[in-house]
């Protein structure tokens, strides 16, 4: 029997209503509608446009009534770290905080006298990120306290639409772990360090795991969207990077480890248990929580998020370029001249994304990319040699060798930065599938009602059903001297006078 599964999948730059039908023959995945994901900036910060975002997610479900006869199932999934917070009558207090938002440039040291950064790791496994949960509530408790004072619950993005959806208030337990206040060992949030911070944590709410049923829409949704029929709604991999590891396509047991691409690129492997130790902390990785209570060890990198932002920045010059034409210039241009790193903060706010690049090398001795080829070649290639410095830490940690990089995500697309991974690391690479996350999503609902008895079943049938394209490493020499020049990058800039703890590329 066909069943229709609605994959609500928010990124930070857009979002989709993508309806999946899961059959013995083949999976069937049709976007029915796309919104973007556009931030608001106000003379208080940066902000989410959150009503906007589920007035588009009602949309997405009328538009999925209106194509099949009946979904068996509706998920949300989002980016991670965000939040709202709810009034004892259960409204928005304000609206939720962007994680990019200025606000959060200093917190580190703050927090550090409270609670050292040695503790705050042990007890959350987590990569140091001013964009995390816990700097962002302790920016909040800071400058307004009265919220905190009268919050009756947090809840992350992909909780709060599913309380808009149902009416359930509850924290799925993949996006919690994106927050730095929730202790993986334990499975527990880390209430007696929030303590510490002068924050109560009484407004936490009870964990769930993915594929737990949260009950029907609403009356008032079901009529705006149009839904004939009971329809639930369930928590999935909440946090999108963890429905898209729960599709990568790789059988169980083998030597691999992921990159889920996109405007961030998230590298890492599945794990059973979280790896809380001093040279995981030194590495500054994190442990976040998988579908199939799995650990995902992997490290955040910028992403395509720089590739983004210079395309944007061109725009409002005037000149809008297309991804193809922009792909195309980076082809040409001479190769392994310049590097980033991606993760360096200059490159994390928004602002002059390609002014930024070429101060970057200028101030580290580098020839400055000449243009917009140049700048996006330089770009591609710093991630590629940041993923092979990735790899090299993820193999130290599990203490074997990885023998194959899948790349899922819209930055399987992207088959230059592929063929480039692929270099760099001198690995097989095999990109696919392009929609990761909704299918991941979509998973964790079949799995929960019985069509698959488990996540490797589950990914052997995406194995068997989408297009995969493979990227097989070529000459590693020029690589291999591009990665040791990659290496002294950074030292270079460091002595140049960086300031570490706030973005310089501002806007």
């Amino acid at each position: 029997m066909k069943r229709s599964y609605l994959a609500l999948d928010l990124g930070a730059e857009s979002g989709r209503a993508i309806v999946a039908n899961l059959n013995g023959r083949k999976l069937d995945l049709a976007e029915l509608h796309r919104f973007a994901n556009t931030p608001v900036r106000l003379p208080t910060g940066l902000y989410w446009d959150t009503l906007r975002l589920f007035h588009e997610i009602c949309e997405g479900i009328h538009a999925s009534a209106k194509a099949v006869e009946q979904l068996d199932g509706i998920a949300v999934d989002t980016w991670g770290v965000d939040f709202g917070l709810l009034g004892a009558d259960g409204s928005l207090l304000d609206n939720p905080r962007h994680y990019r938002d200025a606000r959060n440039n200093g917190t580190f040291q703050q927090v550090f006298e409270k609670v050292p950064r040695q503790e705050i790791f042990r007890q959350t496994g987590i990569q140091f990120m001013e964009i995390n949960s816990l700097y962002q509530l302790y920016a909040t408790q800071r400058d307004s306290p009265e919220l905190l004072a009268n919050a009756s619950q947090l809840l992350f993005m992909p909780d709060l639409f599913n309380y808009f959806l149902t009416g359930t208030r509850t924290s799925e337990r993949t996006i919690a772990s994106t927050s730095q206040f929730y202790n993986p060992a334990k499975k527990q949030f880390a209430t007696d360090m929030l303590r510490r911070l002068g924050i109560s944590g009484g407004f936490l709410g009870q964990l769930t795991d993915p594929g737990t049923e949260l009950g029907p829409v609403l009356p008032y949704v079901a009529e705006r969207c149009d839904l004939k029929h009971e329809t639930l709604v369930y928590t999935t991999g909440s946090h999108d990077t963890a429905s898209a590891v729960a599709a990568v396509p790789a059988p169980a047991g083998d030597d691999w480890c992921y990159i889920s691409s996109g405007t961030w690129s998230l590298m890492g492997v599945e794990v059973p248990r979280p790896v809380i130790n001093e040279k995981c902390a030194a590495l500054n990785f994190t442990n976040e929580g998988g579908v199939g209570e799995t650990t995902r060890l992997l490290k955040n990198i910028c992403g395509l998020w720089l590739v983004q932002e210079c395309r944007r920045v061109w725009s409002q010059a005037g000149t809008t370029y297309s991804w193809e034409h922009l792909t195309q210039a980076a082809a040409a241009a001479k190769p392994l001249v310049s590097f980033i790193n991606p993760d360096n903060p200059t490159f994390l706010a928004p602002g002059d994304m390609p002014a930024a690049i070429r101060s970057f090398c200028r101030q580290t001795g580098q020839a400055e990319p000449t243009d917009e080829g140049a700048v996006i070649r330089c770009a591609l290639e710093s991630l590629a040699l940041q993923y092979r410095r990735v790899l090299g830490w993820l193999e130290e940690l599990i203490g074997g060798r990885i023998e194959t990089v899948h790349i899922v995500g819209g930055g399987t697309q992207n088959r230059q930065l592929c063929q480039m991974a692929a270099d760099a690391c001198q690995r097989k690479v095999v990109a696919g599938p392009i929609e990761a996350t909704a299918i991941g999503n979509v998973l964790v609902q079949a799995i929960r009602a019985g069509r698959f008895k488990s996540l490797s079943e589950a990914r052997h049938y995406i194995a068997t059903k989408v297009q995969l394209k493979k990227f097989v490493p070529s000459s590693s020499s020029s690589w291999k001297e591009a990665a040791r020049r990659y290496e002294a990058v950074e030292g270079r800039y460091s002595t140049a006078g960086a300031v570490y703890d706030r973005p310089r590329c501002t806007g």
